[in-house]
């Protein structure tokens, strides 16, 4: 009998917390610490890891959590928006890359099955990787970001008749292709219609009466039920794990406890992705590389090279612009993990000789080491080669210098977060003129879509402040969480302008000294009213009397902050367990032409019965206050509503398409 020992895992622990450390260290993306674990703790060097289905299959639950996460950040009304990129850019995408690689494959000799099985395993993109990135760079709402997720979830989709397919061109059949595939289609229709039509009326009072026992370990049991329980039922039907977990994502993300969950899941879904990755290291062969490495480059460069010509020239016939194009077409130029998965079920059929099998593994698997290198200086790699992209670095800021050229003697607010919002809130009411800058994109976002003079800018550059109006601003206030950041900002101000009056939240009292030794007027520690006493400060400066500035914080302390009611959230606001959906909050939605709501008026939404108050609409650059009931709205018209989080995305999905 066997003896179990923990050393194995105990050394991939240790190597996996040192190289993750190193990467950090050097600023290497992380995935590549655990590719290189993976290959030196595997088969191919040190085998402390037996390569097994169940190490896979450990793997694979990473990417589960993954896709979980980021069907949180969807909903269906989105992703009905997105069908032309779903079906148009991601159908074409797998169908004329396949067919490039099997034209190229053939003409070396490949025969027609082998080169079937290995263009659809490289018509696949990592999920995981992509995914990944555009989390961290903030960049899923963005056009480019948006393409990518479009065509990666058609290549889950593709994977199911892709995975019939094979077995079928290996067995030779031929009739009985077309009926499986028809039955295939037929069942994935009803699984996920079911999951989509049922599941949502489910899935808010299934959690609504978890939340109600007020156990965080229950929710979080709770949380990894529905991640799971969807994906094998996905499993069951053929489909992918992965599918099914965005599936139960979205279906979640109509609910008032999105945001909670995201909290819970994200422990799990990075150890696990972090173990993926080390699974995908473990598949790398020396021996195969040195054995038939002009084979290998040959098809890392049609996974490199044709993959993203493919998708950069469908993108852009689409009328994508041509930066979001070459992005989009970068971020996918890789293989996938499906792609490993279908070359070895066409290496089992012998469907693929074993070289090439080897082959194709090898150049999936170093696309993906190169993909984060790749994805990582993309930015600066279509300023380089598309001059727009390099332009519209420029245009931004001055498109941010022409709108604050009017602006003179103004409040510059740095960080626009719960702090900045109530002093801009504040200053507003008071007829002061102010300019923010923030680096929460979704938050910019959603707050210039209601009016407010708000930029996305790094206030730690020099030429964003000048931007900004720096040079005629009457003074600075700066809110921001990050006391390092806040040092080099105040640093970068003040050497810029010594004179000028900046004011500063310290969210620890230990920095109240440091600040004001660097020239900060005032450092106001977060255990005060920050806010209040931040908006008091530029309100003195800008002239008002002291009883003035009395008088207007105690009407704001009587009418309960009525005045400052609702912030507009962003990704770092923090909220209690099970709190999120009971949060008041402001926030900006945009009615699309085939939006519901489109053509009705005022009187006809129902905002008592969700509890939702609407502060104002703005259609085009009018703002519409208190508009009457008679009001009709039209496509383009932006609602701007104040109400608790649960009930504004009830009401949300109620405007976009009905009930």
């Amino acid at each position: 009998m066997n003896e179990f020992s923990l050393a194995p895992i105990v050394i991939v622990l240790l190597v996996s917390v040192i190289t993750v450390i190193l990467c950090r260290k050097f600023n290497i993306p992380s995935m590549l610490g655990y590719l290189l674990v993976g290959f030196l703790a595997g088969p191919g060097m040190l085998s402390l890891i037996p390569k097994s289905h169940a190490t896979d299959y450990l793997g694979e639950i990473g990417i589960v959590f993954l896709m979980f996460s980021i069907g949180l950040e969807f909903s269906l009304p989105k992703l009905r928006a997105m069908r032309r990129l779903v079906f148009g850019l991601g159908g074409l995408q797998v169908g004329v890359t396949m067919l490039s690689v099997m034209g190229i494959l053939m003409l070396t000799g490949v025969p027609f099955n082998w080169a079937f099985a290995v263009s659809g395993a490289l018509a696949m993109s990592s999920t995981a990787i992509v995914s990944r990135i555009l989390s961290e760079k903030t960049e899923l709402g963005q056009p480019h970001g948006q393409m990518a997720m479009g065509v990666l979830l058609m290549q889950d989709i593709a994977v199911v008749p892709l995975m019939i397919l094979i077995p079928a061109l290996a067995g030779g059949g031929d009739g009985n292709i077309w009926a499986a595939l028809g039955l295939a289609f037929a069942k994935m229709l009803l699984t996920l219609g079911l999951l989509f039509f049922v599941g949502s009326k489910i899935m808010s009072r299934w959690f609504r009466m978890v939340a109600k026992r007020k156990s965080s370990e229950l929710f979080m049991i709770n949380v990894l039920l529905v991640t799971l329980g969807v994906s094998y039922l996905t499993a069951l039907e053929g489909l992918s794990m992965a599918l099914g977990a965005f599936v139960a994502g979205m279906l979640l993300s109509e609910t008032e406890y999105r945001f909670q969950v995201e909290d819970d899941i994200r422990p799990f879904r990075d150890i696990l992705l972090g173990f993926f990755f080390i699974t995908v290291g473990m598949k790398l062969d020396i021996q195969a590389l040195i054995g038939g490495w002009r084979q290998v480059l040959m098809l890392l460069a049609i996974l490199l090279v044709l993959k993203a010509l493919v998708v950069f020239a469908i993108a852009f016939k689409m009328k994508h612009s041509v930066g979001d194009s070459l992005k989009t077409a970068l971020y996918l130029a890789q293989g996938g993990e499906f792609g490993f998965v279908m070359l070895a079920i066409a290496g089992q059929l012998d469907m693929v000789s074993p070289e090439l099998e080897q082959a194709a593994t090898a150049a999936v698997l170093l696309s993906m080491i190169i993909a984060p290198f790749l994805l990582g200086g993309s930015d600066a790699l279509v300023g380089r080669l598309v001059k727009s992209s390099w332009d519209m670095k420029s245009l931004d800021l001055h498109s941010m210098l022409v709108e604050t050229m009017s602006k003179s003697d103004h409040v510059l607010i740095v960080g626009f977060g719960r702090g900045g919002q109530t002093v801009g809130r504040v200053l507003a009411q008071e007829d002061i003129p102010y300019f923010a800058l923030d680096l929460d994109i979704a938050r910019v976002q959603v707050a210039r879509s209601a009016g407010e003079p708000v930029s996305f800018g790094d206030a730690k550059r020099r030429e964003v402040l000048e931007a900004a109006g720096l040079g005629r601003a009457k003074m600075v206030v700066v809110t921001l969480n990050n006391m390092h950041e806040t040092q080099h900002v105040l640093d970068n101000v003040l050497s810029m302008y010594p004179n000028m009056p900046v004011y500063v939240r310290a969210t620890n009292d230990d920095y109240v000294k440091t600040f004001t030794d660097m020239g900060a007027e005032e450092a106001v520690s977060d255990t005060k009213e920050t806010g209040l006493v931040l908006a008091g400060y530029a309100m003195l400066g800008n002239g008002a009397s002291y009883r003035h500035v009395y008088q207007t914080m105690a009407n704001i302390r009587h009418s309960r902050y009525a005045a400052l009611e609702g912030l507009f959230v962003g990704s770092d606001d923090e909220a209690g367990f099970g709190e999120n959906g009971k949060t008041v909050c402001r926030h900006a939605f945009s009615l699309v032409q085939e939006a519901y709501a489109v053509g009705k008026t005022i009187g006809a939404l129902p905002l008592d019965r969700h509890g939702i108050k609407l502060l104002f609409v703005r259609r085009r650059t009018a703002r519409i206050e208190n508009p009457v009931p008679s009001f009709v709205l039209e496509g383009g018209d932006i609602l701007v509503v104040v109400g608790k989080k649960d009930e504004i995305i009830s009401f949300e999905n109620w405007s976009l398409q009905g009930d």
